[in-house]
């Protein structure tokens, strides 16, 4: 992971148009590929941002960054869907860069991992005879919680959470891009399954062809009747 603070402007062109005015902030280029604009403050979420897949160049500076100041011009250009992020760095303030190693991956709460446990061994409530392949079927940037196969042979992976939120989806959005690679399993769906799930989550899903599987908890435990219900 490279860190680095800036004075810097950001301007992110594609299906929107968004700009943030110089400032200094913290730069992060991850080892996926991604970059994340940070300010100092506004929690954990980035001010700007671009996902992986993606590609990342210095370029070269041209008349009008050099008069204005410029030092260095980045851009990161999203593979599929052509969005580009691009950073003008005014002044370099920190540059460091860490090697993290591989990520043992989120310790999920008793809930979380019930539902997982459960949902394996329940793993006809996805839909009719869905067949499970694996738990925590690894990949390069994590493990998908379940791999599973339709009545048909094609594969599905599912995420499990106790509430999914946006974030959710851009998790497994990473796993099906990089899964979809794979000409052995291709084409893989995906299905985020919760106990709850935030609506923008949902409205993302689904613009991004991910079924929704909500998971009735006690049900599963036993505790209470009904059935988890595939949006």
């Amino acid at each position: 992971m490279r860190l680095v603070i800036a004075r810097c402007s950001v301007d992110y062109t594609g299906r929107l148009n968004a700009h943030l005015p110089e400032a200094t902030r913290l730069l992060m280029h991850k080892g996926d590929g991604s970059l994340l604009v940070h300010s100092d403050g506004g929690s954990y979420k980035p001010l700007n941002w671009m996902s992986p897949p993606c590609s990342f160049s210095v370029e070269e500076l041209d008349d009008d960054d050099t008069a204005a100041g410029v030092v260095e011009r980045w851009r990161v250009v999203h593979k599929k869907s052509g969005d580009a992020l691009t950073v003008r760095i005014f002044e370099l303030i920190h540059d460091s860069a860490h090697d993290l190693g591989v990520d043992p991956g989120l310790q999920k709460d008793g809930v979380e991992a019930d539902l997982q446990r459960l949902l394996a061994e329940q793993i006809g409530l996805v839909e009719d005879g869905a067949q499970l392949v694996r738990r925590e079927y690894p990949t390069a940037i994590g493990p998908v919680d379940h791999m599973v196969r339709d009545i048909n042979g094609n594969h599905i992976a599912i995420e499990v959470k106790r509430k999914a939120n946006i974030d959710a989806v851009e998790q497994l959005t990473r796993y099906l891009e990089l899964l979809n690679r794979d000409p052995v399993l291709a084409p893989v769906r995906g299905i985020l399954a919760a106990q709850s799930i935030a609506p923008q989550a949902r409205t993302l899903a689904v613009d991004r062809g991910i079924e929704v599987l909500l998971l009735d908890y006690d049900a599963m435990k036993g505790v209470d009747s009904g059935a988890p219900t595939l949006f």
